[in-house]
Order: structure tokens, then sequence, then C-alpha cells
């Protein structure tokens, strides 16, 4: 299908909030991004996930988007700069899981020295503020004052089953939100605290 608009043309409507012409603008780029991701994440994961941040970033920002003159190096630029991104916070890991296995012979339990560092902490608070209120009560019984299922389903009103689900949940939450910024972090809370469900 031959496309009626130029990018430039397709890039003012989606700049006006036209859902046509920003799914039009996907289709157009989408395979074109996705390989170039790919050769510099060698990935097709993080190279999906990345496409998909770099439209995100496109259409919540599509009232700057009228004042650009080169749609496709626009576009280009920001997949380029989360690719960076995306491969710094990578290596930034693995110096940190080079560190914590240097470390191993020197701590009773590294894992939980990561989980309770200080920007470990700051990054799962803001993980659990982003929850209902219901799910945060349920976070805080289970892992701050250490209830069962059983006790915590008697003080809600809840069945063991729902509790126990609803933490799965909040758990998937937290390591998602974690994996935004340190996919370590995110590793080690997901294997420290899923454990506790079994």
């Amino acid at each position: 299908m031959e496309h009626l608009y130029t990018d430039r043309e397709l890039l003012q409507q989606v700049a006006e909030g036209n859902k046509v012409a920003f799914r039009l603008l996907f289709d157009l780029y989408r395979v074109r991004l996705f390989s170039f991701v790919l050769q510099l994440t060698s990935s097709r994961v993080d190279a999906e996930e990345i496409v998909q941040d770099v439209f995100t970033k496109l259409w919540e920002s599509r009232a700057s988007l009228t004042n650009v003159e080169y749609p496709g190096k626009y576009i280009y630029t920001i997949a380029r700069n989360k690719t960076i991104n995306h491969l710094t916070k990578i290596a930034r890991d693995r110096q940190l899981m080079q560190q914590l296995l240097v470390n191993l012979s020197q701590s009773d339990n590294p894992v939980e020295e990561i989980l309770q560092a200080q920007e470990s902490q700051r990054m799962i608070a803001e993980a659990v503020s982003r929850l209902s209120a219901q799910r945060q009560t349920i976070f805080r019984l289970s892992r701050e004052q250490g209830l069962s299922h059983e006790e915590i389903a008697a003080r809600l009103g809840l069945s063991k089953s729902r509790v126990k689900n609803m933490l799965v949940e909040i758990l998937k939450h937290i390591r998602d939100y974690l994996a935004r910024y340190s996919a370590l972090v995110s590793a080690i809370f997901w294997m420290s605290y899923s454990l506790q469900l079994l």
C-alpha cells in the first residue's frame, strides 16, 4: 500500500494527536528501527522493547513534534540514545555482578546486602508507592512484618489463594519496575522474594 503522506506530514498529524497517523508512522519505521537496534544489541527481545520505547516516547512527547524538520533522523536519534542507555545499563550491571562475585567470599550474604543498599531500597519503595493501597498493605504485611498468607488473609478478610495471587502480581510489578534501572537488582529481588511464595 502506497503511503499518501510524507514522513513529516505524518509527524505533524501525530503532533495533533492523530492515532491513525501514529500507526502509519509506526508501520513505516518499525522494521527498519528493529534491524538497526538489533545490530547494536544482538538481542531480539531487547531490540523489540527499545523500538516500543521509542514510539512510546514519540506519542508521549507528540506536542513537541511540530518543530521536527527531519522525522527519520529524529526517530533514529531517539532509538540510538535509548540503545546506548540500554547498553550502558547492561555494562554497569555486569560491573556490579563482577563486584558481587569478588565480594562473595567477604560477605555472608552479598545478595541481601545488594537488596538492603540505599539505592535499591529507594527503587523498591518507589515501585511499592505505585501500587494500590491494598497491595501496599499486603506487601508490607508480608515483607516487613513477616506475616504468612493465612495471617494476611485473616487480617484483610481475603482468601489465602487471593493473597498469594496478589503477592505474585505485586512482586512482578516491583521486579519490572526495578528492571528499568538495574537488571541485576531486579533479578536478585525476584530470586530472593519469589522463593517466599512457595
